[in-house]
């Protein structure tokens, strides 16, 4: 097998957002197995709206993105992209955003020594841009549908990304409704569910002081870790367990999403058995885990989540906690240390005996978790590529 020492790796995330993706990890563990990383932040896939956190980004971007890249590790450089945030399909504005790239890039490339390197890229907003760069392969790391997220043209995504499959080698997928879609297009298309970081969660499963935030919660303690997406959170869900039972109190780590006010959470926040307590870095995440009886993922079923693998179901389990989720699609292919509920009642039945069960110790969690990691399955992928 042909080894890579660089990669060019296209992020649909900043590299200092607050909720780690697949990203980062895929950027991290190339470099522990040895690569020389440059990660290209997102050049903004939805077109930004006039709320304070879209014009915070905005004026953010301007001020870093005529900067060099930035190194943030030994071997990892982070590029901040500067594009024009509308109509990115337009021939013009392609020209203009990936051409600048491109050439930001294969300036880098120079610089660092970058010859022939991987790409890997999370979106097909780039296709203009590697006319500028000499390459070895290119994957495409298609974790969502992100045609389906509120803000996007569909339409002009979805052809993008018909050309990118075209050019594409190889294809990895987190779901197999992604995988159906992808393979329709591009035979070289594998299934790799998401995975977690065991060593890190399993410090939930030492024994340790809790937060000081969460520690004078009575228990039972439920669970839900991620960001309050109105598309992707089922509030009601929520809201109508807790009003039922008074007596559980639920511990919500993460804040909404950007552009995002929602009543629902108001509503939620004025419950007593409710505490919101924002993001806390996921560094910290073992911790509170500790302190979770029973993690919850009461997700909408709609068009964007019914390809969705939730990251945070591996880390649950890695952390010792059981968990509860409604019937997406990729609960029926895995379903270790899980139940499963469709509506209000057979949640909360599904709460109370995962209660009862207890939580998993650690030979039974990494039992659970198996070949579930991002070592295993990054090695796997690069034998692919």
């Amino acid at each position: 097998m042909q080894e890579f020492k660089t990669c060019v790796l296209f992020a649909t995330a900043d590299w200092d957002t607050p909720y780690w993706t697949n990203k980062q990890h895929t950027a991290s563990h190339l470099l522990k197995q040895g690569y020389e990383v440059l990660y290209v932040e997102s050049i903004g896939l939805r077109a930004p709206t006039m709320n304070s956190r879209d014009l915070s980004r905005i004026f953010k971007r301007l001020l870093i993105g005529f900067r060099s890249p930035k190194q943030v590790q030994e071997g990892l450089w982070v590029l901040s992209p500067l594009a024009i945030p509308f109509k990115q399909h337009w021939k013009l504005t392609k020209i203009l955003n990936q051409g600048w790239l491109g050439l930001r890039v294969k300036y880098f490339m120079w610089r660092k020594c970058f010859i022939n390197p991987l790409i890997w890229t999370y979106h097909p907003y780039i296709i203009e841009a590697l006319g500028f760069i000499k390459y070895n392969a290119l994957v495409y790391h298609c974790v969502d549908d992100l045609a389906a997220i509120p803000g996007i043209d569909a339409t002009a995504f979805n052809n993008e990304e018909k050309r990118l499959f075209e050019l594409a080698k190889v294809i990895f997928v987190t779901s197999q409704a992604l995988e159906r879609k992808c393979k329709k297009y591009n035979e070289n298309t594998h299934y790799f569910p998401n995975v977690t970081d065991c060593e890190h969660f399993g410090k939930a499963l030492q024994s340790g002081d809790l937060p000081s935030d969460i520690k004078d919660i009575p228990r039972p303690r439920l669970g839900y870790v991620g960001a309050l997406s109105d598309f992707k959170v089922d509030f009601s869900l929520i809201y109508q367990i807790a009003i039922k039972r008074s007596d559980w109190h639920w511990i919500i780590i993460g804040d909404e999403r950007e552009g995002q006010s929602s009543d629902w959470v108001e509503q939620l926040k004025a419950l007593p058995n409710m505490h919101f307590i924002g993001h806390r870095d996921y560094r910290d995440l073992p911790n509170y885990l500790r302190g979770i009886d029973v993690a919850t993922l009461p997700t909408l079923i709609n068009e964007y989540t019914k390809s969705m693998f939730p990251m945070k179901y591996f880390e649950y389990i890695a952390a010792g906690v059981p968990v509860v989720s409604v019937p997406l699609e990729f609960t029926k292919a895995h379903t270790a240390g899980l139940m499963i509920a469709s509506n209000v009642s057979d949640f909360e039945l599904a709460i109370a005996m995962q209660l009862e069960r207890g939580k998993y110790s650690a030979t039974e969690s990494s039992d659970l978790v198996g070949e579930n990691t991002w070592s295993t399955r990054l090695s796997k992928m690069l034998k692919l590529v």
